[in-house]
């Protein structure tokens, strides 16, 4: 199919509609036509990682092209289940702007709130009540297993905590990052690896529920440190490259004495560096 009866005079959205029917038509190409939902989902996954790093990295132009990518799946997985008569992309848009309008009734409606967190709650609330009733239902339904653990954790302890289930509240003096460490270093003493990873996935959630009552999401704060250690260990390298020196040869204090220099530098530039 020439360019020309792809890009046409309507919306580019109609066109990447077009491109994708036409890359799984019966002429297109032989790597799109045997795909499925399951391998394109994984592709898509990649996709929004590749989004958040440029949304992180806050460069426009890679942020559109990111975006484009995960349109581009979207419209992708939309198709297969058009050609197998469940649904297209239109009914994907109608579903999710009805969706969007229930659950803004304080901007669609008659409701009034005070605030955000009052718009959590009310959506909170809508979202529990457009669920079909069942014997097996779980608060925890809408939160996916594939997520990562860190995030899933945040997830799960939000929704507990919106359900009435504190888990800090319940677990008293347990939920005490002292206590917990007490008791990591005594497994560590046991040597028991079964206990000792129990005990550091107790310290972790015991974290995690702390970042959320304090109005801190964990990936991002754990996103942040990561990021400075990374630049750290750069500068680090760096110093000692321009040294003419082996970090292999240098001893342990050598190291330290570096590390202390890089910190004192950093905390002298400027919060944006």
């Amino acid at each position: 199919m020439e360019t020309s009866k792809i890009i046409q005079d309507d919306s580019f959205l109609d066109a990447l509609v077009r491109l994708v029917a036409t890359l799984r038509g019966e002429n297109g190409c032989p790597w799109d036509q045997k795909q499925t939902p399951g391998s394109v989902s994984l592709y898509l996954i990649e996709e929004v990682f590749e989004l958040v790093e440029a949304i992180e990295k806050g460069d426009p132009g890679d942020i559109r092209e990111e975006l484009g990518d995960v349109l581009f799946h979207i419209v992708f997985i939309a198709r297969m289940f058009q050609e197998d008569g469940q649904f297209d992309l239109q009914d994907v848009a109608e579903g999710i702007t009805h969706k969007m309008i229930r659950r803004h009734p304080h901007v669609f409606g008659d409701r009034t709130v005070n605030g955000s967190e009052e718009v959590i709650q009310n959506w909170h609330q809508i979202k529990q009540e457009e669920r079909q009733p069942s014997q097996n239902a779980s608060v925890f339904d809408s939160v996916p297993a594939s997520l990562p653990s860190l995030m899933r954790a945040y997830r799960i302890s939000d929704r507990a905590a919106k359900s009435g289930i504190e888990w800090i509240e319940m677990a008293g003096e347990v939920h005490t990052t002292e206590y917990l460490s007490k008791k990591l270093k005594t497994a560590a003493m046991r040597q028991d690896k079964n206990l000792q990873s129990q005990e550091f996935g107790q310290l972790l959630f015991a974290l995690v529920n702390i970042c959320r009552r304090k109005g801190i999401h964990p990936e991002a704060a754990l996103t942040g440190v990561i990021k400075q250690f990374e630049r750290k260990v750069k500068e680090m390298q760096d110093l000692i490259a321009d040294s003419e020196q082996d970090l292999a040869d240098l001893s342990s204090d050598q190291k330290a004495e570096i590390w202390q220099k890089i910190n004192l530098d950093i905390a002298k530039k400027p919060p944006d560096y």
